[in-house]
């Protein structure tokens, strides 16, 4: 299978194409900062492109098998268009070139919820200000992505993680339709999840949630993690 991974140099993008370079599969790393990318292998491309820049990729996405996207940016007070324009313009690359399946990172925070574990800091204050305040430009552009992903005709998933953090390896993680009712998210599974619905093509034209149910950080740790904007 050939694999175009964009936002393949984030945490998230270099484990997903480490797992798919190690599941034998042909990978395409898009990044605007091909010199930088860590990952040298046989079966990898690694390719210098701007999701900003319309017709900047098209050569990265021909031939393709599956999309997939792990563009993240960081929490700014300024708008930020990057996933609406990046994956409208994604879109439009793969009608060009006839490819048809598409995974999307986003995030649970588009539709915060109330988690019954999380008592009343997190509900209550944490929460609400990281997708009211701090994250709002970033969490409003997600909507818009989403939004314009699930209008089209292609067949997409459009992945929701919880707050992100490390684990050396992939756990037995829960992904499910619509909400879990979980608050964090391994970048390990993140990417194995991913991997999962390229292989399985699993949830067609579905939202999804991935969570982590084992060594899950504390309020302190997604504290920091959120105020670093780690993507």
């Amino acid at each position: 299978m050939r694999i175009v991974v964009f936002g393949a140099n984030g945490p998230t993008g270099r484990l997903l194409t480490g797992r798919a370079l190690a599941a034998a599969h042909d990978v395409v790393a898009v990044t605007r900062r091909p010199d930088e990318f860590p990952i040298e292998h046989d079966r990898l491309t690694v390719f210098g492109g701007d999701v900003r820049q319309a017709n900047s990729f098209d050569v990265a996405v021909a031939g393709a098998d599956v999309v997939l996207s792990t563009l993240g940016v960081p929490y700014s007070k300024e708008p930020i268009d990057t996933y609406s324009v990046g994956v409208a313009n994604i879109v439009a690359a793969m009608h060009r070139n006839n490819i048809r399946r598409i995974a999307v990172v986003s995030s649970n925070a588009v539709a915060p919820q109330r988690y019954a574990d999380a008592g009343f800091l997190f509900n209550r204050v944490l929460q609400p200000y990281v997708t009211r305040v701090m994250g709002k430009t970033l969490y409003d552009d997600m909507r818009r992505m989403e939004s314009l992903l699930a209008a089209t005709d292609l067949e997409w998933t459009i992945v929701r993680p919880g707050g992100l953090y490390e684990l050396p390896a992939v756990t037995d993680y829960t992904m499910v339709e619509g909400q879990a009712d979980r608050r964090y998210t391994a970048r390990i599974d993140l990417a194995a999840s991913l991997l999962r619905l390229a292989e399985e093509d699993g949830f067609v034209r579905k939202i999804v949630s991935v969570a982590t149910t084992t060594d899950n950080p504390s309020l302190l740790q997604l504290i920091r993690t959120e105020a670093m904007g780690k993507s």
